[in-house]
């Protein structure tokens, strides 16, 4: 049995990260499980070097440990291309060429042969997107199913989108790198935040395509703040090192680190 906490670089842990990191490590004490710890860090746009040095600091500081090494998703980016490519290579992605506020105002469709001809000869930026349709022919409607929270749930296709599976900037996306990291390590439980749950019959489809195991899932609430909205880094909710410089022990933030 094995589990992972994979926070994203892109700034400072709050106590949102750490009630996450307690229900991960915890699970895995109570069952005797593997826990590891990986860097999710794909967006270099965002993701930045002393953010996951603070991860490690932060985390270390409250006693949580982890084996060696710690995966980097940087590292393994050519990984991705390859699960892209076998994707690809079975006629499940289109390229996607609108911007975001041009996918607002329509649905995402594949272009003709000559549109398509026309923009890539023009070298125009694109996304690559799952076909729901292309999806739906290739498992001949085979039903996929997986568990959350201890129970089963049936996955409709019909209700799913075409995702983005490679962003225009970075070649990939985190629902190619997560699930290819889930099997890549072996994965059996994953733990996440229940702001993930909707985005879990995207990666169990992902995986059910590329014939990859799928774990058992188990979304937790979160912490709100005092408006009722999760705890962010973008909203510059209280980090973990700014509290330690406050004084606060591992021991005042761990307790503080509940639903």
């Amino acid at each position: 049995m094995k589990t992972r906490f994979a926070p994203s670089p892109t700034g400072y842990l709050h106590l949102g990260h750490v009630m996450a990191a307690k229900a991960v490590f915890d699970f895995s004490v109570d069952r005797n499980a593997q826990c590891l710890l990986r860097i999710e860090d794909i967006d270099q746009t965002r993701c930045r070097p002393e953010f996951t040095q603070a991860i490690f600091d932060d985390l270390g500081w409250l006693g949580f440990s982890w084996p060696q090494p710690v995966r980097l998703q940087s590292e393994h980016m050519s990984d991705y291309q390859s699960a892209l490519a076998t994707l690809r290579g079975q006629g499940l992605l289109y390229e996607c060429f609108k911007t975001r506020s041009e996918l607002a105002a329509a649905c995402p469709a594949p272009l003709s042969k000559a549109e398509l001809a026309q923009r890539l000869s023009a070298g125009k930026p694109y996304a690559l997107r799952l076909s729901i349709k292309a999806c739906k022919a290739s498992l001949s409607g085979k039903a996929l199913s997986y568990i959350d929270n201890e129970q089963e749930k049936i996955i409709n296709l019909d209700k799913l989108e075409d995702i983005v599976v490679a962003r225009k900037d970075i070649g990939t996306s985190y629902h190619i790198a997560v699930t290819h990291d889930d099997m890549a390590q072996n994965i059996t439980h994953v733990i996440r935040g229940e702001d993930l749950q909707d985005q879990t019959p995207y990666h169990v489809l992902i995986q059910t395509l590329m014939s990859w195991p799928v774990p058992i899932y188990h979304h937790h609430t979160l912490i709100m703040d005092k408006e009722g909205q999760k705890l962010s880094k973008r909203s510059f909710s209280a980090s973990i090192a700014s509290m330690r410089e406050l004084g606060h022990t591992p021991q005042d933030i761990l307790a503080r680190a509940v639903i």
